[in-house]
């Protein structure tokens, strides 16, 4: 075994000299989180401590034995660890030369669950194989600073190795975890917060999106489990993770929505509630953390955002996966929201071990009733609506108008998904090559504009007078103006103008899911000079025009919805690739194979209402009609 030499006293003494009275200033336009001159008053001493203390772990394997549903999951991390124990330690390895976090969330998974099954086992082969892992990545010669998600990712690692294992390490071992923690996790991000940090490696402390989460909460984590031994170097990273929390936070206001899409709500919800989950069993607070403004109502965010087959309405960088995880049981749990838990249960395959811990039999057994079928979430701007809850083969529609400008962005300001009769007849491409040339560069002539999954082109959405140039206003932010839901019938009304505002004067968009099985789009378009005009949607379903091109037949296996146009009578549906306009970018990263888009075109446009319907091939909602009209008297 190697030994290192603590490597804390020189940089860490230099760093907190005269910062530690300033800490209780928050700046302005944040909630003041009212700390205790001493923060670590009330830490636990023993270990582990950490989402978990010994007597939970007891009391787990009394629950394990008497539930199914644990004793399945449980038997799945075993399995898990019974692979990592003969799988390689990593190594320090940036294959695309920016990120290590693939590593770091391999080390973060192998902790977790090794540290999970030393506790549950007292078996001294899930701390050994852990050693194995700790000690070579704690000879990498950082964990990657310029990408500091890759840091906080890895410093939750070892805070949990440290916490969750404590009682088998020596204290040569201890010594050399907790090294680790500090020199490559706790004073890289000193530097960070003391703005001192080279390259600009400090930008993520005051970030609004899941930047500041993962790199706050790892970091937390890691202070978290050595703030016993080493309490100022803690004291100091606590505070600032509790002070800088909440820029991101905040974002959850005033409905629960995360504007970055519900993929990013995982991630960044993940560590949020690491953090949070770690100073209240700790600390036995969160020192008002979870009471921001919004926060308690994410609990649903994920069920409203999924569509009735698990598939989420993915705006901004996103797969389509159903929105959850594990966190979900405990914000379930906080907020007494067993709707919430009952949805994350059939989600849930294999489990894992803060399934294990945070999962609660009582709270999905308790009865509660559904909640309404469509849901608007204010500031991120995004609609959703329903025809049933519990059914598979109901309709689903997701909307949004929201902020160009959000991390993650696309130009999709007014674009929807829709599912019906099990499939997603019109959907969204998702993320596209994150190691693109230029794929983060988002100014108002960035070169992530040109790529098409980034475009209004590429989404469901209008497109006027295309071009070279961004084709929405990657600054704009716009609102839903209207909102309303009774039973199977909702409908939303959006302002896009902010979104083209060179090129038209004024652009409405009106979606309405009437009865539950009829779907229309009302798009109202006005400009001072003519313009072209492109309305778009993203099909993987087979097109068959019919009706003077005024009617499509859309199949998928053996489900089939129609697509008909309303008005103008001038206007007809042709079907193309999903590929850039002639006149677009040929920036392409992605061939979008399989994926066709159903068009509407329509020249010297100054004064246009447009009205496509989406119903089944038998019977209709006797409400469409009504949405026909415009949009003043919606």
């Amino acid at each position: 075994m190697k030994i290192k030499a603590l490597l804390i006293a020189g940089p860490v003494i230099f760093l907190l000299s005269g910062i530690l009275p300033a800490l209780h200033a928050q700046e302005s336009g944040f909630p003041e989180m009212v700390l205790p001159d001493k923060l670590l008053s009330t830490l636990k001493t023993e270990h582990p401590r950490l989402h978990a203390t010994k007597s939970d772990f007891a009391e787990l394997k009394n629950r394990i034995a008497s539930d199914e549903t644990l004793k399945k999951w449980y038997e799945s991390v075993k399995n898990s660890g019974e692979r990592i124990l003969g799988e390689e330690p990593s190594i320090y390895i940036i294959p695309d030369g920016l990120r290590l976090l693939s590593t770091s969330r391999r080390v973060v998974n192998r902790m977790f669950t090794l540290g999970f099954l030393y506790q549950m086992e007292n078996d001294v082969k899930y701390a050994e194989r852990a050693w194995k892992e700790l000690e070579a990545v704690s000879e990498f010669p950082d964990w990657n600073p310029k990408h500091f998600l890759d840091v906080g990712e890895m410093t939750n690692a070892f805070g949990i190795a440290y916490d969750w294992m404590y009682s088998y390490w020596n204290a040569d071992q201890r010594n050399i975890i907790k090294s680790a923690i500090i020199e490559k996790g706790l004073c890289r991000a000193m530097m960070a917060y003391q703005d001192v940090a080279v390259q600009n490696h400090s930008w993520w402390v005051r970030s609004e999106h899941n930047w500041n989460q993962v790199c706050h909460g790892g970091i937390g984590i890691g202070a978290l489990a050595i703030a016993d031994e080493e309490p100022k170097l803690s004291e100091y990273i606590l505070r600032q993770v509790i002070k800088y929390l909440p820029y991101a936070m905040v974002h959850f206001g005033p409905d629960g929505a995360w504007n970055e899409g519900p993929g990013y709500w995982g991630y960044a919800t993940q560590y949020n509630i690491y953090i949070l989950s770690g100073l209240e069993s700790a600390l036995g607070t969160d020192f008002g953390l979870s009471k921001i403004d919004g926060f308690s109502k994410t609990v649903l965010f994920p069920m409203y955002l999924t569509g009735p087959f698990n598939r989420s309405f993915n705006y901004a960088d996103g797969g389509d996966g159903a929105t959850g995880g594990s966190q979900l049981y405990w914000l379930a749990a906080k907020y007494d929201a067993p709707l919430a838990a009952k949805y994350q249960l059939q989600l849930t395959r294999g489990g894992s071990p803060l399934d294990l811990l945070w999962y609660s039999k009582d709270l999905v057994s308790k009865q509660a009733a559904l909640p309404p079928l469509a849901a608007y979430y204010r500031a991120s701007e995004v609609a959703t609506m329903r025809g049933a809850w519990n059914d598979r083969n109901a309709w689903f529609v997701g909307f949004k108008a929201g902020d160009n400008k959000a991390n993650h962005s696309n130009l999709d300001l007014g674009s929807f998904v829709l599912d019906a009769f099990g499939k997603r007849f019109v959907m969204d491409l998702g993320a596209d090559n994150y190691n693109a040339p230029g794929y983060f560069n988002t100014g108002a002539n960035g070169q992530r504009w040109n790529y098409y999954r980034m475009r209004a082109e590429g989404h469901n959405t209008l497109v006027i007078n295309p071009g070279t140039k961004a084709d929405q206003d990657p600054l704009a932010f716009t609102r839903i103006l209207k909102f309303n839901s009774k039973g199977t019938t909702a409908f939303a009304v959006a302002d896009l103008t902010p979104a083209y505002s060179s090129e038209a004067e004024s652009v409405q968009r009106g979606i309405a899911l009437a009865d539950g099985n009829t779907f229309v789009i009302r798009d109202e378009i006005k400009a001072a000079t003519p313009a072209q005009l492109y309305w778009f949607v993203h099909t993987r379903a087979d097109l068959k025009i019919a009706g003077n091109g005024r009617k499509v037949t859309m199949t998928i296996d053996s489900a089939q919805v129609i697509a008909e146009i309303v008005s103008p009578a001038k206007a007809k549906f042709t079907v193309m690739n999903a590929e850039p306009l002639a006149s677009s970018p040929k920036a392409e990263n992605n061939k979008n194979e399989g994926i066709r888009k159903l068009a509407i075109s329509l020249g010297g446009v100054t004064d246009e209402s447009i009205i496509v319907v989406f119903r089944p091939v038998k019977g209709k909602s006797s409400a469409t009609t009504s949405f026909y009209k415009p949009l003043s008297s919606w």
